[in-house]
C-alpha cells in the first residue's frame, strides 16, 4: 500500500465510525475526482489491529507515513477528541475530508467547511456556515443562517433553529433543541432532549425542559 495513490482514512474504527464507514465509502465511490479507491478506504487508531467490518485498521503511524495523498475524517463523538486528532493529523500533511450521506440535505448557499460528517437524513440548510469537524448525526438539522463553530457535535435528531450562532467545541445531545437567534457559548454541552430558550455561557453544561445550567 506504499503506491502515490491516494487514501481515505476514517479516524475511529468504534460505533460511531461503523455507523459512518458505509457512507463514507458510498461518498468516495460518487468522487472519482479525488483519486480513492475504494479498497484504499481504510479506519485509522492509535494502534493497528483486526480489520473492522471489512476494512483495514491501520495506526496513525502507518496512514501518515503513506506516499501520496492522505484524505481522512475524525469519526469521534467527542469534540476535544476530535479536535486533538485532527491537529495531529494537519500537522503532518493530511488533508481533512467532508463526507455527506447521500440522504443528507446541504443547501446550495450553505458552507460548510473542510471534516464535517454529515449523516443520513441530516440537514444544513439555506445560508448556514458550519465550521471544521462538524459531526451532524442522524436527523439532526441546521436551520437557516446559522453559524457553527468548529469541532462541533450534533446528536441524532438535534435541531438547531435559524440564526442560531454556536461557539468551537460544543456538544449537542440526542434530540436536543435550540430555539432560533440564541447564542451558545464555546464548549458548552447541551444534554439530551434539552429545550434550550435563552443563551448558553461558555463552558456550561445545560439539561431539562426549559435547559437550565447544571454544571461549568
Amino acid at each position: 500500500m506504499a503506491s502515490q495513490q491516494a487514501m481515505f482514512g476514517l479516524i475511529g474504527a468504534g460505533g460511531h465510525g461503523r455507523e459512518t464507514m458505509p457512507f463514507a465509502r458510498a461518498h468516495i465511490a460518487a468522487h472519482p475526482d479525488l483519486g480513492v479507491d475504494v479498497d484504499r478506504v481504510v479506519f485509522v487508531e492509535r494502534q493497528a489491529g483486526p480489520a473492522v467490518s471489512g476494512h483495514l485498521v491501520l495506526s496513525e503511524d502507518e496512514f501518515t507515513a503513506m506516499q501520496g495523498e492522505r484524505l481522512f475524517a475524525v469519526a469521534i463523538g467527542k469534540p476535544e477528541a476530535r479536535w486533538a486528532v485532527a491537529e495531529r493529523l494537519e500537522a503532518l500533511g493530511c488533508r481533512a475530508l467532508s463526507v455527506i450521506a447521500k440522504s443528507a440535505t446541504v443547501a446550495d448557499s450553505a458552507r460548510v467547511a473542510p471534516g464535517a460528517l454529515i449523516a443520513h437524513h441530516a440537514l444544513i440548510n439555506a445560508d448556514a456556515v458550519v465550521g471544521r469537524h462538524l459531526i451532524a448525526n442522524v436527523y439532526a438539522g441546521v436551520a437557516h443562517d446559522c453559524v457553527v463553530g468548529d469541532f462541533v457535535t450534533l446528536g441524532p435528531r438535534a435541531t438547531v433553529n435559524g440564526s442560531v450562532r454556536i461557539g468551537d467545541g460544543v456538544e449537542i445531545g440526542a434530540g436536543a433543541l435550540i430555539r432560533e437567534g440564541l447564542i451558545i457559548g464555546e464548549g458548552a454541552v447541551i444534554g439530551m432532549g434539552a429545550v434550550v430558550v435563552r443563551d448558553v455561557a461558555a463552558g456550561t453544561v445545560v439539561v431539562g425542559n426549559p435547559a437550565r445550567e447544571i454544571a461549568r
